[in-house]
């Protein structure tokens, strides 16, 4: 599917956001990578397998100790 020098990490691996952007559509909140993950603004993953990656941004806020 890459057709990049160097390839770009292929779906399957721990670094698969690395990949180039395909295609991007902010206002509907995503981008479609080379690799063919489905990346989403709030961090989540849809594979082309169809192994859905849970959002994985931080949550907390970082507070100031008193």
């Amino acid at each position: 599917m890459c057709q990049h020098q160097p390839p770009c990490p292929p779906a399957d691996s721990a670094d698969r956001e690395a990949a180039h952007v395909a295609t991007r559509h902010p206002e509907q909140g995503w981008s479609l990578l080379c690799n063919g993950v489905l990346l989403f603004e709030d961090t989540g993953e849809l594979l082309p397998d169809g192994q859905v990656i849970a959002p994985h941004r931080p949550t907390g806020s970082l507070t100031a100790a008193a």
